[in-house]
């Protein structure tokens, strides 16, 4: 019987932000077999963190198949820790309250469970090739002219102003 040979999809993101929180944007590196694809968009207004969350919930949703074997690089301690000492379960028993960001932790976390994923730390602006690529799209992101609307993040800003800003 022959073995059939997994190709692991690799992934690498990056988040920024221009102020936190401010113009941000994200970046993702898909890499799988000889292919690759690179993602970025950028915001008007949004935090750091939620720009790392979606650049990972941005790469995830690509992908055209679920049970895949998928390592994913991170500098972001937040989307790292979330997943590898697995305090997404506890958000999903207290139904995220208290939780910033459910908005992309409630989707990020069922695109999680389709998968073998592997989270890896990467120290950010250290050299890594594929990280500083990630900072680069997600830093022009952030710099550009078509800022998108982080309506979860907006609504959530007049939800706690009580108005409009």
């Amino acid at each position: 019987m022959i073995e059939k040979t997994l190709v692991k999809v690799i992934i690498y993101t990056d988040g920024a932000a221009r102020g936190n929180p401010g113009r941000g944007g994200y970046g993702a590196l898909l890499m799988f077999g000889k292919h690759s694809k690179e993602m970025s968009a950028g915001y008007r207004l949004t935090t750091n963190n939620r720009m790392e969350l979606m650049a990972v919930k941005v790469a995830l949703e690509a992908l055209t198949k679920d049970e895949l074997e998928i390592d994913i690089y991170t500098d972001s301690k937040y989307v790292l820790d979330a997943f590898e000492k697995k305090w997404f379960l506890g958000w999903q028993k207290k139904g995220f309250k208290n939780i910033k960001n459910p908005d992309l932790w409630k989707p990020l976390i069922l695109l999680y469970n389709k998968h073998i994923i592997k989270f890896h730390w990467v120290k950010g602006h250290s050299g890594n090739v594929m990280n500083e690529r990630c900072d680069v799209l997600a830093c022009n992101a952030a710099d550009g002219n078509k800022l998108l609307i982080d309506t979860g993040y907006e609504q959530a800003v007049l939800k706690e102003d009580g108005g409009f800003f």
